[in-house]
């Protein structure tokens, strides 16, 4: 006997559904979810910022509370009580001075001071040491004339040359803005000579075939190609001219004092708390300064 068996079409909402369809609908439900990746990828950027911390972190904190812990001995354990005014614990330093809103008030204001000062006298130096550069790089006769008078301006000793300085230009803040550009030009003028002449022979020869003219050729050529190098002249440049503001302020007390001239004082005074809280402050600004310029640094270099 032979059964028989009909297909009857389905009925209701899965009526219509070919195979295909259910197949798909299976395979969408059976699809696993990205979080697995999603959460590897997080862990794996999370394990790297923290070996980054390790790495770059922990070698200065370590050597900050070494430099502590030294301060503290000496302190304590070398100084005579009685002399202990000359280096005050660490702790002492920040409550007395630090923390006390009327002396660091006074100080940052004196900060305030040498930054303008810093600003000022960098602005000229970059100004004066670029030209200079570039016309140096103009021809061995000029480099020959005048990269003589920028080592001069290097080696020779400022304490020297600052009672003239000051009476020749007074004792406020054009002095001032002087010996920063003394101190802080010859990084750009080298930088700037060095990178315009090491321009590419082939560039230079590209720009004679399209008859340049020399200031297209210094504004679209040498510049663009000497500016990784004249970076590396103004971050050098930038802590120098920190130094040359606090030389400035220590000995042109005319006008608002600068930080300098507060160090000149507590120094006077054995104001020893305030006097170590001063130099702090002053290296703390110059980290920042010298801090901004090796980030613009590592751009420029980025984008070549």
């Amino acid at each position: 006997m032979t059964t028989t068996i009909s297909a009857t079409p389905a009925s209701g909402p899965m009526a219509g559904t070919t195979a295909s369809d259910t197949s798909s609908c299976v395979t969408t439900s059976a699809a696993p979810t990205s979080s697995g990746p999603d959460r590897a990828s997080t862990s794996e950027r999370s394990r790297r910022w923290i070996r980054s911390i390790v790495r770059y972190g922990l070698p200065p904190a370590l050597s900050f509370a070494l430099a502590i812990g030294l301060w503290y001995c000496v302190s304590y354990l070398i100084l005579n009580p009685t002399r202990r005014f000359l280096l005050p614990p660490p702790h002492e330093v920040l409550t007395n001075s630090l923390l006390d809103p009327d002396h660091v008030g006074r100080m940052l204001d004196a900060l305030w001071v040498t930054a303008k000062v810093s600003v000022v006298g960098f602005v000229f130096a970059a100004l004066i040491g670029v030209a200079v550069g570039v016309v140096m790089s103009r021809g061995s006769f000029f480099e020959r004339a005048i990269y003589p008078w920028a080592v001069v301006l290097q080696v020779i000793p400022v304490l020297a040359i600052v009672p003239l300085i000051g009476l020749w230009f007074g004792y406020g803040m054009v002095a001032r803005t002087i010996v920063c550009v003394i101190i802080a030009i010859f990084p750009i003028i080298a930088n700037t000579h060095f990178g315009l002449i090491s321009v590419d022979r082939g560039s230079h020869e590209l720009f004679t075939l399209s008859k340049a003219s020399t200031a297209q050729r210094l504004a679209k050529l040498e510049f663009p190609s000497a500016l990784p190098s004249m970076m590396t002249g103004f971050r050098t440049a930038s802590g120098l001219v920190v130094v040359g503001a606090i030389i400035g302020d220590m000995f042109f007390a005319k006008g608002e004092p600068g930080i300098g001239t507060l160090l000149d004082i507590y120094r006077a005074r054995l104001q020893s708390d305030d006097l170590i809280a001063a130099i702090v402050l002053a290296s703390l600004f110059g980290i920042v300064v010298f801090g901004i310029f090796s980030v613009l640094n590592a751009f420029v270099h980025r984008r070549r």
